[in-house]
């Protein structure tokens, strides 16, 4: 029987961020959907909290860190590729809550996490710089504490709270990358000159959300403006949820059934899932 170690997990991973070419880091919200992008060859995966409190009915943001991170074990145990952990802001305020945060994802099983500057209030949706450096710098002295390669992804998260300031997203992840951040995120961005200059701005990898605006851009496009990791959030959960709205109101409202025609086949499915 096929096995990999943690440590070999997190190697792998790690290598990935080093090369030339930016990777696709697809985001499942299940098991089936992390055994079927493993076995479409994706390299490695990333949780998404989106994804998964949609598919329990409930808002992002509201799945408290236990029940998250027993997602993220049932994630890594169902593949034997490298998973990063999509942590949210750490489940805490404090820097010393966001570093315990970091140790029981390890022991969950993923090899990777992110951590955000948002502070889950609407009233004071980002961190101060100082605070927003402290917790990062908790996260990493955890990460580096572990027996094994653990990727540390540092998020800037003006953009996703009406704050597209690109000079203050700049100086925070730079700041994040003094702290000891391995990755650097910043989703949202608004244009390919907002990711260029992101990428110029620091020295370690950034990952790249994809979409603009509307604009979708290729793996190709983003490689070559410099990004070296490309996630896709909780747009998988959200095409597949596309799909079943469409059939489900064509059934509601027209009464015929056309969408079972691009339906999976279940002998494929049947294939994948097979032990």
């Amino acid at each position: 029987m096929k096995t990999i170690t943690q440590a070999e997990k997190g190697l792998a991973f790690r290598r990935l961020h080093e090369r030339e070419a930016a990777f696709i880091i697809p985001n499942p919200w299940d098991i089936g959907s992390a055994r079927i992008l493993e076995h479409l060859g994706f390299e490695a995966l990333a949780t998404t909290s989106m994804g998964y409190a949609f598919s329990l009915g409930q808002l992002d943001t509201t799945i408290d860190r236990d029940a998250m991170l027993a997602h993220v074990a049932t994630i890594a145990a169902a593949t034997f590729l490298p998973v990063n952990a999509d942590l949210e802001n750490g489940y805490g305020d404090d820097p010393d809550t966001v570093a315990e945060t970091i140790r029981l994802a390890a022991a969950a099983g993923v090899v990777g996490g992110s951590i955000e500057d948002a502070t889950g209030r609407p009233d004071d949706p980002i961190y101060g710089i100082d605070v927003a450096v402290e917790r990062v710098r908790a996260a990493v002295a955890a990460a580096r504490a572990l027996p094994f390669p653990f990727t540390l992804t540092a998020r800037a998260e003006n953009y996703l709270h009406g704050r597209a300031d690109l000079d203050d997203t700049i100086r925070r992840l730079k700041a994040f990358e003094d702290a000891g951040a391995d990755v650097l995120y910043a989703p949202g961005l608004r244009s390919k000159d907002d990711i260029a200059a992101v990428v110029k701005s620091v020295q370690r990898p950034v990952n790249v959300l994809m979409g603009l605006q509307g604009v979708l851009l290729s793996a190709a496009e983003l490689s070559a403006i410099g990004a070296r990791r490309i996630s896709v959030g909780s747009a998988l959960y959200r095409s597949a949820m596309g799909a079943f709205l469409r059939a489900a109101n064509e059934m509601r409202h027209q009464g015929t059934f056309a969408f079972a025609a691009d339906a999976a086949n279940p002998r494929d499915l049947a294939r994948i899932f097979q032990p």
